[in-house]
């Protein structure tokens, strides 16, 4: 396998997974305890984020105010120093503009999934710090969202599982890096629960229609992966915090 080859004849992808792998997801819950009502710290592959769930507050502001439902506010932060390459152009409009994407694909994300009917006149806003980012980002960021959300005892209809699907020639290639998201068209998901229904479906560029079904097909099954190994955390925390409650 040759260094710039994305998906070799054996098999095998630069990082050495085969093409139905995810990256390593390691989470913890409940990090910044002092700062917010929920939190989390989500590595998925050498994607680095916390989120801060804080709320539901009074809004300062009476233009936040809804009497029928929570406001909810996303805001990301992405570090200068979280990409692998540093940008040498001084010009930051188009990042600028990726993020505002995202937040806002993020807001109407989880305003279907989060029952903000149970917290009129209330804001709910979620920080995200991304650390280090190595594609697929908007998975991992609508991963770390929901661990938060669930920590912060918000009510939710279903856990909400983010992975990012690459097609290289024919072949669909699950939870992509960011060498393999510059060398191939890409979909993010946003799957509820272990059903196949779908909160998010972004298609970064142009995919053949006949290929489609199998990447959503392949992005479903590991979107269900995920919310497995987010539901296997959430209960090895709340069994900790039960045990170290008992023990007062």
């Amino acid at each position: 396998m040759s260094q710039f080859e994305v998906y070799s004849p054996e098999g095998l992808r630069m990082d050495g997974r085969r093409w139905n792998e995810l990256r390593r997801f390691e989470t913890s819950i409940n990090t910044h305890s002092h700062a917010a009502d929920g939190s989390s710290y989500l590595e998925q592959g050498n994607n680095k984020i916390i989120t801060l769930v804080k709320g539901p507050t009074e809004p300062a502001l009476r233009s936040q105010l809804d009497q029928t439902k929570a406001t909810l506010s996303i805001s990301v932060n992405v570090t200068k120093f979280s990409k692998f390459e540093r940008s040498k152009s001084t010009g930051n409009t188009k990042n600028e503009r990726r993020i505002l994407e995202m937040q806002t694909a993020l807001v109407r994300t989880f305003e279907k999934n989060l029952m903000l009917n149970l917290y009129p006149r209330t804001i709910i806003d979620i920080e995200i710090h991304v650390l280090q980012q190595d594609g697929g980002i908007l998975g991992s960021l609508i991963n770390g969202i929901t661990l938060a959300c669930i920590d912060a005892g918000i009510a939710m209809y279903d856990y909400i599982s983010g992975v990012s699907i690459g097609l290289y020639d024919t072949t669909p290639l699950l939870d992509v890096n960011s060498l393999e998201e510059a060398a191939m068209s890409c979909v993010t998901l946003g799957v509820v629960g272990k059903s196949e229904k779908l909160s998010l479906l972004q298609v970064e560029d142009k995919i053949p229609l006949d290929r489609l079904e199998n990447v959503l097909a392949i992005g479903i099954a590991g979107a269900h992966r995920i919310r497995d190994l987010m539901d296997t955390a959430l209960r090895a925390h709340a069994e900790k915090r039960v045990l170290n409650a008992s023990k007062r």
